[in-house]
């Protein structure tokens, strides 16, 4: 157990530190900042590779709210959650500390939002609290519909991280604008711990939302997709 546990740990730290290393140091950088849509390439680009390097140790999950989509579609054992959503809090965690670590060396630094997520005036397009919860559940449950989906008999074997990699990566260009791109609890609280903007106040929602999703995502496949989809029944009536 304790190898699947420091897997999770890797993975998350690789995706949250993909994510705001780019968000802080990148994004922005005068004349060749990466912007947006840089960020979102890192976070799907981060999970590929983490899914490749330790997928095959601990599933890779890298995500409180994937690990509890799986456990509801059947993919995960239950009594395994409590200690994969700890060791992925404590990357995405050991994650921040280095980012804010290494930011703080820069003359002038400061945290300020510290790419986390929030609605109304913490939303980078100022989008609602309805608007936010609506774009994380829909993100995170499709999210994990392609997941499930990439790593079912049916799908071609060693290529679910690509199509994962890929489908973060566009969740992240629709999701920055609104709720800055949640989908991920680990994240969100990792993000929350520096910033100095009042994340702190909205965490619920970016608990909450990403882990509805997850159930919803894992519900969609079993009851709409999941059924008949061994290779030997496609394209049979």
């Amino acid at each position: 157990m304790i190898r699947k546990l420091s897997a999770e740990v890797f993975g998350t730290f690789w995706l949250v530190f993909a994510v705001l290393g780019t968000a802080m140091f990148a994004a922005g950088f005068p004349e060749v900042g990466v912007g947006f849509i840089g960020v979102g390439f890192a976070a799907g680009v981060a999970v590929l590779t983490a899914a490749y390097a330790v997928g095959g140790i601990s599933g890779g999950h890298f995500n409180p709210a994937v690990s509890f989509g799986l456990a509801v579609a059947g993919r995960f054992e239950w009594k395994e959650l409590p200690g994969y959503w700890i060791a992925q809090i404590v990357g995405g965690a050991l994650a921040a500390v280095i980012v804010f670590w290494i930011g703080s060396g820069q003359a002038g630094f400061t945290a300020g939002g510290f790419a986390a997520n929030g609605y109304d005036t913490l939303s980078p397009g100022g989008f609602s609290l309805i608007s936010v919860i609506v774009i994380e559940i829909v993100l995170t449950a499709a999210f994990l519909i392609v997941i499930l989906g990439s790593t079912s008999k049916a799908a071609p074997a060693g290529f679910a991280p690509i199509a994962i990699g890929l489908a973060l990566f566009v969740a992240h260009l629709i999701g920055i604008p609104v709720s800055n791109a949640s989908l991920n609890p680990a994240r969100s609280i990792a993000s929350a711990i520096f910033s100095t903007t009042g994340a702190w106040s909205q965490i619920w929602v970016f608990i909450v939302a990403p882990l509805a999703g997850g159930a919803l995502g894992a519900l969609v496949y079993n009851y709409l997709l999941a059924p008949g989809e061994s290779p030997a029944n496609i394209g049979r009536p």
